[in-house]
């Protein structure tokens, strides 16, 4: 976006992000908390056709997490792309039709979330038995 774009957007950004109080802060100064809102609000209003997202949920409060939710349907339902990294199943729960479980870059299932979730708890618990085993063996 020019700055131009920007500047016309501003108020948008940072009505979202929650953050009126302290926008003329520096940005060094923010938390990583804060400055996570600021960048979700940013990428959200440039309204990409790809929204990437890797645990931005887990930052905020609660009606900060909800405005996101909401955002994020709402570019699911204008057809857009969201890849969400997450590993709050919940999360998850919420927000994906459709799932890819990988492990050490390997991908083991593609699919609906119900049974992709269910094989992550069994890859869950099938590391945590070895993780028992091998230390139960030292």
């Amino acid at each position: 976006m020019s700055r131009k774009q920007i500047l016309t957007r501003e108020n948008d950004i940072i009505a979202f992000s929650g953050l009126e109080d302290f926008i003329d802060s520096p940005i060094k100064q923010y938390s990583s908390g804060m400055y996570m809102r600021l960048a979700f609000a940013l990428a959200v209003e440039v309204d990409p056709e790809i929204l990437l997202i890797d645990e931005i949920l887990a930052v905020g409060d609660a009606e900060f997490q909800e405005k996101c939710d909401i955002r994020m349907r709402e570019f699911r339902q204008r057809g857009k792309t969201i890849v969400f990294v997450s590993h709050s199943l919940e999360a998850v729960r919420r927000i994906c039709t459709r799932l890819l479980l990988l492990d050490h870059g390997k991908m083991l299932a593609d699919g609906a979330p119900d049974e992709v979730l269910s094989a992550y708890e069994d890859l869950i618990h099938h590391h945590g038995q070895k993780e028992l085993r091998r230390s139960s063996s030292i």
